[in-house]
């Protein structure tokens, strides 16, 4: 167990290690093993995080005295998640190293995925273990080559057999890699709460929408959003990227990678947050809903008593309802959508095209920023010309 901790709020989180982690230990092991001809119940490996691990080995099985010009050491390394625990916690990662003429070659077993599409952290047909732990199990494995005065390579394969149908229970899939789960972790350390997982995702999607050579990318924020589009823009729903609360980590994505334009859509429920210029929509980081619209319905020149009722509105919805029927409602709505067109072209720095369409499930779409219906076209007209290329 890793006696490391962070503070979320007043809460002591244990932080935990990624599967990144696991191959390194369990690859420094097999090798430890394999080469020094003994057995070890642990190992200690360090990360990028600078923190070092040392973890018990399990599961160690081998041939080095069957036959030495094929012997392997095969063993596990168990996953800790730590208190942000997650899909792969508790599984058992392994790496089985066999020794070859030189090099070291890492390939992936049971239960690893293999990427499927282009813009990944691994070219496509390479298993998916990506950058870190490569250069992890490579580092950890010429320091045990060299101990042991070891003039040879080594072939190492990573294997997680609960991948497979955990793969089923991730994002995978959807991003490319079939067959398996990913083997990550660009710190070696799980941060509790830290949600970088999640951004690492809304990331690596847009970088593989732009592989597809598209210019415009649509970003939705969840489920709801989703069905908007499987009604509005059905065609390009499958190109479509989900950024969840995480607006401005996407928009910031789409300058990285170079887009012409970004149409956002979403439900009115998070996206009048925009309208304060709150690019994280979750509950947790701010709200201001009925304080923006309250704004908003001021400037449009609402009466106050009538602003009022929806000042204890729990939904976004419920305040429509109250003020939709107002013959100044429309009014305000345009001032929302002028203060989200501002804020979204202010963090664009006006440098690319940006848009917003907001809906309601109750009441279709509620509004558009100025752009947002040019930026839609030119979508639909992309995705036309790609789909007859391809």
């Amino acid at each position: 167990m890793l006696d490391s901790y962070i503070y979320h709020g007043k809460k002591k989180l244990r932080c935990g290690y990624t599967t990144g982690s696991c191959a390194t230990a369990a690859a420094k092991a097999a090798a430890i093993m394999l080469l020094g001809n003994c057995r070890i119940d642990e190992v200690l490996i360090s990360t990028p995080k600078g923190i070092d691990l040392k973890l018990h080995v399990v599961d160690v099985t081998d041939n080095m005295h069957w036959h030495n010009d094929t012997s392997f050491v095969k063993c596990g390394i168990v996953k800790d998640g730590g208190d942000d625990a997650d899909v792969t916690d508790g599984i058992t990662v392994y790496a089985k190293v066999t020794k070859c003429d030189k090099g070291i070659i890492i390939k992936g077993g049971e239960g690893v995925g293999v990427v499927t599409k282009k813009g990944l952290d691994q070219p496509v047909g390479n298993p998916a273990i990506n950058s870190t732990p490569r250069k992890m199990i490579t580092g950890h494995l010429m320091e045990v080559m060299e101990e042991q005065e070891y003039m040879g390579g080594l072939i190492v394969e990573i294997s997680i057999p609960a991948g497979v149908e955990l793969a089923k229970k991730t994002f995978n899939p959807r991003l490319g890699i079939e067959g398996g789960i990913s083997v990550i972790g660009t710190t070696g350390i799980v941060e509790p709460m830290s949600n970088s997982a999640i951004i690492e995702t809304i990331r690596i999607e847009e970088k593989m929408v732009k592989e597809t050579g598209r210019k415009n990318i649509l970003i939705t924020l969840g489920n709801y959003g989703k069905t908007f589009l499987k009604a509005e823009m059905p065609d390009i729903l499958d190109k479509c990227v989900t950024c969840s609360n995480f607006i401005g980590e996407a928009i910031d994505f789409a300058l990285e990678f170079g887009f012409e334009g970004v149409l956002i859509v979403g439900h009115i429920g998070k996206m009048v947050k925009l309208g304060a210029g709150i690019m994280n929509t979750h509950s947790a980081n701010a709200d201001g809903r009925m304080d923006v619209l309250m704004s908003c319905g001021v400037r449009a020149g609402i009466e106050s008593s009538k602003l009022c009722e929806i000042a204890d509105c729990v939904t976004v919805d419920d305040a429509l309802e109250i003020l939709m029927e107002h013959p100044l409602y429309e009014k305000m709505i345009e001032i929302l959508m002028e203060k989200i067109d501002f804020y979204l072209n202010n963090k664009v720095k006006n440098e690319i095209n940006i848009g917003a369409v907001i809906f309601s499930n109750r009441y279709g779409v509620i509004g558009k920023t100025k752009k947002a219906e040019e930026l839609k076209d030119v979508i639909l007209v992309e995705n036309r010309q790609k789909t007859k290329s391809v």
